[in-house]
């Protein structure tokens, strides 16, 4: 009887593993924050890189709109978008919040100076933590939001032309 038992124990065991394996295939594995546009940022607040105080919701409604930029000196493809960012900081309608991610301060500021500093807002992420309640993974990523506080737009990856010139059509309705 004993035996019969554990018998059974142990094919249902199998079973259930082999099943959770064979619906794990059809997961999708895609990496998406579609989930994030629309909503609104709420309790946001981060450390400022240059001071010790706080950047928070009030420092993002103040211009029209805010692309949310997470990088770091240590990050090659940052480097490639920079020029981007350069670029895109002409335009009145848009304020740029960088938040430099897990990187040392002194890096973060060589890099600044070498490549130019488009940042309207500086803040620093040191653990990640605050940068998971964005969705973000890996980084560059971007986030466009409006004076709302309503996300817009994700940008996964280093901006390019394309995003580049997506912003600037979205930013100018």
């Amino acid at each position: 009887m004993k035996n019969n038992y554990l018998r059974f124990a142990s094919i249902s065991i199998t079973l259930l593993i082999l099943i959770l394996l064979f619906l794990g295939l059809y997961k999708d594995q895609t990496y998406s924050t579609k989930y994030l546009v629309g909503k609104k940022l709420e309790n946001f607040q981060i450390d400022s890189f240059n001071e010790n105080s706080f950047l928070s919701e009030d420092d993002l409604n103040e211009g029209e709109y805010t692309l949310i930029n997470f990088w770091a000196s240590w990050c090659v493809s940052c480097k490639s978008e920079h020029s981007f960012l350069m670029m895109l900081n002409q335009n009145k309608r848009l304020k740029l919040l960088g938040i430099n991610f897990k990187d040392k301060k002194s890096k973060a500021l060589k890099f600044l100076e070498e490549f130019g500093d488009p940042y309207d807002l500086l803040a620093v992420d040191n653990s990640g933590k605050k940068s998971v309640s964005f969705g973000v993974y890996g980084i560059p990523e971007s986030i466009l939001i409006n004076k709302k506080l309503v996300i817009i737009k994700k940008f996964v990856g280093p901006l390019n032309k394309y995003d580049y010139d997506e912003i600037l059509e979205i930013i100018k309705q």
